[in-house]
């Protein structure tokens, strides 16, 4: 008879301990664990021997160049935003996973696409969360109503089993993974073990019916994925559904991707009729800004493979109490205070005693080190009071001793910026190639560092 083992899990991190503990010694979670229970059964080691001697149902190593390799056919959705997310569209039998705060349109997303895909496919979607009557109303307002995709309100993974057996989908949803319920395990619903089983067997059926599986999930306070920290290691691809809540536009970001490039953006702004694609975002960040205004600086991000043209605004004024203020929004804090020291040392800016605030507009955050150049400038701007001419666009890293380090894809960015009307653009020296400098749609700046920029722009 099988043994009952009793043991604590971190529902954070996935720690396993023999005892109750109010804080998790390995992420330092507070009152994350759970109890479970599971069945320890034994397994001869004669018999795994037998078995593994006679070749019956034991997959042996294989050499790595008698391995014949095929490529992937992948399924192009109506949605071009989507395809360049998932590296040119949907690989059979992946599991993906989507994140992203409460209300920000993952539900829409997945029923618009489910319902362009079942034009072709067989779509089943289950729904955890809303009733059958909730989601044809919704559709109906996003007129993918009359779609001839299957829905099946359940809970129970017994049920949609059984009904994946019947049905046979290209394509499974499930909406949201929380809220799926595995009834071998005695846990609560939406704890770790629960999602971590689940997706199992989520994975188990996408590998082996070659069915295709977008899973929904919560995210926590802190942005991640709720659930276990395993659950992202388990499937291959992870988007994350990002926007801020009080602009329309939403990106659709791939933080993993087995099949394709990660780091990878698509743009999509929230309708009354739904989700629709952008295809120019770049257009839409600077739409906005206001002529021969000081502060304001426009850099040329890359988001995965995808070029795009921020501005950048910052708002210097004199501090009125004896610690100047830092806020930033779409900008990494940190990279934000260093290069106020940076520009202080270096660029001779008497900051110290300057309250700064600095926005990346559009709700769009920049994180990448080739967004320091414009940063600098547009403080620069704002504490010299003197504007930066409109054509003109900053790429480039700022080191500490006050160096524009090197970025990548420059070719990349110097076109961007070209297409969307810029005369000029200032980029680190060192990525200066005789092919940027006979550009003839656009002047290509090289500096050094960052005194020359300032001396270059501000005069």
């Amino acid at each position: 008879m099988a043994k009952v083992k009793t043991r604590y899990k971190c529902r954070n991190c996935g720690y396993i301990s023999a005892s109750y503990l109010g804080r998790c010694p390995n992420c330092g979670a507070w009152n994350q664990f759970e109890k479970e229970t599971a069945e320890v059964k034994t397994v001869s080691t004669k018999a795994t021997a037998s078995r593994l001697m006679t070749n019956t149902g034991v997959n042996e190593p294989v050499n790595l160049k008698d391995i014949k390799t095929h490529k992937e056919e992948r399924i192009v959705t109506p949605f071009e935003e989507l395809n360049r997310v998932l590296g040119g569209g949907i690989v059979p039998g992946s599991l993906v996973l989507i994140g992203g705060d409460p209300g920000i349109g993952k539900s829409t997303l997945m029923l618009q696409i489910s319902s362009a895909l079942a034009k072709k496919h067989n779509v089943l979607y289950v729904s955890g969360e809303e009733s059958a009557n909730q989601i044809k109303l919704r559709a109906d307002r996003l007129n993918v109503g009359n779609s001839g995709m299957l829905l099946y309100p359940e809970t129970n993974m017994e049920n949609v089993r059984e009904q994946i057996n019947d049905v046979k989908p290209d394509f499974l949803v499930i909406d949201s993974i929380q809220t799926m319920n595995e009834p071998s395990l005695d846990s609560m619903v939406g704890s770790a073990s629960q999602v971590r089983e689940v997706t199992s067997e989520l994975m188990k059926i996408a590998k082996n019916d070659q069915i295709t599986v977008f899973v929904i999930g919560h995210v926590t306070k802190e942005g991640s994925i709720a659930g276990p920290k395993i659950l992202e290691h388990m499937v291959d691809t992870v988007l994350y559904f990002e926007g801020d809540g009080n602009h329309s536009y939403r990106m659709l970001r791939s933080v993993k991707n087995r099949f394709g490039a990660a780091n990878e953006i698509g743009m999509f702004e929230m309708r009354t009729e739904g989700l629709a694609e952008v295809t120019n975002p770049s257009a839409i960040f600077l739409d906005q800004r206001l002529p021969n205004s000081t502060g304001s600086a426009v850099v040329v991000s890359l988001e995965g493979t995808r070029p795009i043209l921020a501005d950048i605004q910052a708002l210097v004024t004199p501090t009125a109490f004896g610690y100047a203020k830092r806020t930033t929004s779409g900008l990494d804090y940190n990279r934000v205070a260093l290069l106020l020291a940076v520009l202080e040392k270096r660029g001779n800016l008497m900051l110290q005693n300057q309250d700064a605030f600095l926005t990346a507009t559009g709700g769009i955050k920049l994180n990448e080190p080739a967004v320091d150049l414009a940063i600098a400038m547009a403080v620069a701007s704002s504490y010299k009071n003197q504007e930066i001419l409109a054509t003109d666009c900053f790429v480039g890293e700022i080191g500490l001793t006050g160096e524009i380090r090197k970025v990548n894809q420059i070719e990349a960015r110097v076109n961007e910026a070209a297409k969307v009307g810029f005369k000029r653009i200032f980029i680190p020296k060192h990525n200066m190639t005789n092919k940027l400098k006979a550009n003839n749609k656009i002047e290509v700046i090289g500096v050094a560092s960052l005194p020359q920029t300032l001396k270059l722009v501000f005069g």
